[in-house]
């Protein structure tokens, strides 16, 4: 007669498929904590969403309005990235009477389409919003085009089915109708960064551009990307930092690592070392995930 035998399995056996339980439950990572009021991060290949935190709900978007002034113009038909802009008084005065972040653009001096692009995105240029808005817009008088590009930012997040996304400026000071959500801003970010020339620009530490001076010369303009990210986290290509009295601290941030891209945004941080804490948080979720 066969002895029966016993077999004792513990948590630590191995599960169908070569898994432990202690594996499958790592597999899972726990929902990160962030301080941000507001947060959103998705696939960026599969746009499946993978965190939200009061995702949609409307919040001032301070300097990530740029992303869609960006859109625009790289949407516009038959650009030339190489057509040159003169600089005007009024962006500088402008910079001025809002006390506003700066490409530090002079007066007289003719700026490639490309190069407003970097001045915008880097350094948050409100000067080269103006400028980029005031080409791009159509009308007989500058009032008149920069309300027409703004128009069609506000076009755009119609077409693109963002009902909680308005603009009413092209640089996210706002006038008090300028709001978006994270889930909003993490899509635009999302379609914009399908265009190359916005792409390259983003991921940009840093750049030294040549532009022509009113008498003909040159000069050099340097300017250093606001999105620390880049230089902190493995992998971060992009894309936007804002921030105001009312937006507090955000980030649309994006990251790849291997054959997946991270990208999201955070909302209303209430400093700018905890919004880079909580951005970290939702990438490394990200990943896990």
């Amino acid at each position: 007669m066969r002895r029966a035998v016993t077999v004792v399995v513990t948590t630590s056996a191995v599960l169908a498929g070569g898994f432990s339980v202690s594996q499958a439950q790592a597999a899972t990572p726990p929902t990160p904590s962030i301080s941000a009021p507001g947060g959103f991060v998705m696939n960026n290949g599969t746009s499946t969403s993978l965190f939200g935190k009061a995702a949609d709900t409307r919040r001032a978007t301070g300097s990530t309005t740029k992303i869609m002034t960006a859109k625009v113009v790289l949407a516009q038909r038959g650009l030339n990235l190489d057509a040159k802009v003169t600089i005007q008084k009024a962006y500088s005065d402008y910079i001025v009477s809002k006390n506003a972040s700066s490409a530090r653009l002079i007066v007289g001096d003719k700026v490639t389409v490309r190069q407003l692009l970097y001045g915008l995105m880097l350094p948050s240029g409100c000067d080269a919003a103006y400028a980029l808005a005031d080409k791009f817009g159509t009308g007989s008088t500058r009032a008149a085009r920069v309300k027409s590009f703004i128009g069609k930012m506000n076009d755009e997040a119609r077409k693109m089915g963002l009902r909680n996304t308005h603009f009413d400026s092209f640089d996210g000071i706002s006038n008090g109708a300028n709001y978006s959500t994270p889930r909003d801003l993490t899509k635009i970010a999302s379609s914009a960064m399908k265009n190359s020339t916005f792409r390259t620009i983003v991921k940009t530490k840093s750049t030294t551009q040549k532009v022509t001076t009113k008498t003909g010369g040159y000069r050099n303009m340097a300017w250093s990307n606001t999105n620390k990210l880049l230089s902190t986290y493995s992998g971060a290509i992009g894309v936007k930092t804002g921030s105001g009295q009312q937006a507090k601290y955000c980030l649309v941030f994006a990251a790849t690592r291997g054959n997946k891209t991270v990208i999201g945004t955070v909302l209303a941080a209430p400093s700018e070392a905890q919004r880079a804490a909580d951005v970290k948080k939702l990438l490394d979720y990200g990943f896990a995930r």
